[in-house]
């Protein structure tokens, strides 16, 4: 398979590791859109939460509680963080694997663009 994030995942592509177990693996964003913009990827290669069904749903919530953890370690919890993930092109979803950006350590406006 042809995928970035399968490849950062693999190790065939480096990343800054923030995070990795079993199921997710976490990186810096290498294009900043905070002070703290980090990216929680699943391992199983799933193309956007449109793939989301009674097979792999449990990594979502996984992912969730992964975050939170992360906040807590990286001081971003108290003042809050926001957790993303865009599907499709409109959404502005450039890579095709499901991934969640996380984003902390200033005031994040809304709407986001």
């Amino acid at each position: 398979m042809d995928c970035l994030f399968c490849k950062i995942v693999n190790g065939e592509i480096p990343s800054k590791k923030v995070y990795e177990d079993d199921l997710v693996y976490s990186f810096y964003d290498i294009e900043p859109q905070a002070p703290f913009h980090i990216l929680i990827i699943p391992k199983k290669h799933i193309t956007s939460a449109l793939e989301i069904d009674d097979s792999n749903k449990d990594i979502v919530g996984h992912i969730f509680k992964v975050a939170a953890e992360i906040a807590k370690e990286h001081n971003i919890a108290e003042g809050g963080y926001r957790l993303v993930t865009n599907v499709g092109k409109d959404g502005g979803q450039t890579v095709g694997h499901m991934h969640f950006h996380m984003l902390g350590g200033r005031n994040l406006q809304w709407p986001p663009g």
